[in-house]
């Protein structure tokens, strides 16, 4: 398989992102094609490397930043390395794309430029989150749909139950839907229709009612659905609220002589807890409903990070998630369509 990479979106770009796809394909013996200015990267590569092989370059001097208006930077910067790297899988020259770039931009371009799965309205990015039980629970939509309809929270668990299944393994996924209480009919209007939708739903989905977000972390669902706007909200609270609280126990661990002895005793453990919230083991988050992998990886992703993220291109695709999910939005439409008819002959 072929897997495009935006080599100049990041914080860490090209450098880090180069290292990581040098690693990617030594790991996984897949072919790279990595996007961005192409002196730059032979430089890295050189540098890096004994041997280029399985890695193609494919010029683009235009970058387009978080400072730019994602939809116009798409129509204006057409030599930049994101919609280069996008137009590579629209043409089937690629089989999926990773970016850590302009997160509306990929976001815009996979929807724009490679196009939705038919019977998707709204593409979904899917975050996985590491909990306290070893698992990981998936947050979904986490960004990419500041405003929902409950149709698309239905069809955001759909995709979700079909990632977690053949991804994470997960044969019956429980799926929550996040919410201000755990109680039937608590919430917005959004919340209580969707709370609807999924309860009776025909599908094999395996809705376990509400959650709250104190809960989340609990690993308590596999799946937990949301629109973007709070799904948005729930991320960057829990990405603030671990990096704060490891950064006061090692100011405190520090605070003296007796507290840096014992520090030196639990070293181990505090490693061990801090690698399970660490993004760079998880890579990225993959924006699910479009019609092949689309990877958004953090913005400071380091190489590590950029080999984890190419690694979940490489599982989906290979694993015909697209296809699946494809399957199961035709049934979904099939029970509206069986919804509709019972209305009408009664």
């Amino acid at each position: 398989m072929r897997i495009v990479v935006d080599a100049m979106g990041g914080d860490n770009a090209p450098e880090e992102i180069v290292k990581g796809c040098i690693l990617a394909r030594d790991e996984y013996n897949i072919n790279i094609i990595l996007s961005g200015r192409e002196e730059e990267i032979k430089k890295i590569l050189d540098k890096n490397t004994l041997s280029n092989k399985n890695i193609d370059i494919l010029d683009a001097e235009e970058v387009i930043t978080n400072e730019d208006k994602p939809v116009l930077a798409l129509r204006r910067k057409k030599n930049s390395s994101l919609v280069k790297a996008l137009n590579a899988v629209k043409n089937n020259e690629a089989d999926a794309i990773v970016s850590a770039g302009s997160t509306g931009a990929l976001l815009s371009g996979g929807l724009l430029i490679i196009g939705r799965i038919e019977g998707i309205e709204r593409p979904a990015l899917a975050t996985l989150l590491p909990t306290m039980n070893g698992r990981f629970s998936m947050l979904i939509d986490s960004g990419a749909n500041v405003d929902s309809k409950p149709e698309f929270l239905y069809d955001f668990a759909i995709m979700g139950n079909i990632y977690m299944q053949n991804v994470m393994g997960i044969n019956s996924p429980q799926i929550a839907l996040a919410n201000i209480g755990s109680e039937k009919g608590k919430g917005n209007k959004l919340t209580v229709e969707t709370y609807e939708l999924l309860q009776n739903s025909i599908l094999p989905l395996n809705f376990i009612g509400n959650i709250e977000a104190r809960e989340i972390l609990q690993g308590k669902a596999d799946i937990i659905v949301c629109d973007g706007f709070v799904g948005n909200i729930i991320l960057k609270s829990l990405e603030g609220t671990v990096s704060e609280v490891m950064a006061g126990i090692k100011q405190e661990l520090n605070s003296s002589i007796i507290t840096k002895i014992g520090g030196m005793l639990i070293k181990s453990s505090l490693r061990n807890f801090k690698k399970k919230f660490d993004y760079k083991e998880i890579g990225g988050a993959p924006l699910l409903g479009v019609k092949a992998p689309v990877i958004k990886a953090h913005g400071s992703s380091n190489d590590i990070a950029i080999k984890n993220a190419i690694r979940q291109a490489k599982v989906i695709y290979e694993g015909n998630i697209n296809n699946l999910i494809e399957e199961s939005i035709m049934r979904r439409w099939s029970e509206n369509v069986w919804k509709i008819e019972r209305s009408y002959f009664r």
